[in-house]
């Protein structure tokens, strides 16, 4: 009798939680684990804008130390491609630009806002057979890693509205033929949502 009482309460309380919510629970946990890629966000102001800003988007020179060597223009791309969804007024630099050069572009294209970032650090692992040819060295295996800063200035008064550091970690079950520069999108696009208030 006790046995049945526990399994129809096990079977009620299954039943308040959509399938959805499983998956993304799930979903989190193997993250936190390490199972799958992982990011975390720390951004220095909760500050919110308006959806219809005009936002300009440029990335620095600065190149990570290290044997990781990712695409010039990277984050500014990737960060496009996830503030396009939320902010309809949004442009990037086609290349890599100074501070100074990047807030003159965005001033010239009218914009409210310069989003700056770069690449601070990237560690790329052995993650292929290719690379494990190239490297051959057991203390190289494993996840890959990288660290993102952003910049949002204000472009009238150069006010720091906000700044933020991404870490990127790679999972177990995806470090397979995976660049540091492949974890990047959902963190950005998780930034843009947080710059509205908005949760997943």
């Amino acid at each position: 009798m006790r046995s049945m009482i526990l399994f129809l309460t096990v079977l009620s309380l299954g039943g308040c939680m959509k399938v959805s919510d499983m998956a993304e629970g799930t979903r989190v946990q193997l993250s936190d684990a390490g199972l799958l890629d992982h990011s975390e966000t720390r951004r220095a102001s909760p500050w919110r804008l308006q959806p219809d800003s005009f936002i300009y988007i440029a990335q620095g020179f600065f190149v990570p130390p290290g044997s990781a060597y990712p695409r010039p223009n990277v984050v500014a791309e990737e960060a496009f491609k996830g503030f396009v969804e939320y902010f309809p007024m949004v442009r990037r630099a086609n290349g890599p630009a100074g501070l100074e050069a990047a807030m003159g572009q965005a001033r010239a294209q009218g914009a409210h806002y310069l989003l700056y970032a770069r690449f601070a650090s990237a560690d790329d692992r052995i993650g292929t057979y290719e690379e494990w040819g190239d490297q051959e060295a057991l203390d190289r295996l494993g996840r890959d890693r990288g660290v993102i800063q952003l910049m949002l200035v204000e472009t009238n008064t150069r006010y720091l509205v906000d700044t933020a550091r991404i870490h990127n970690r790679g999972g177990f079950l995806t470090f397979y033929d995976a660049k540091p520069e492949d974890l990047i999108g959902p963190p950005l696009e998780e930034y843009a949502r947080s710059l509205l208030g908005l949760s997943r």
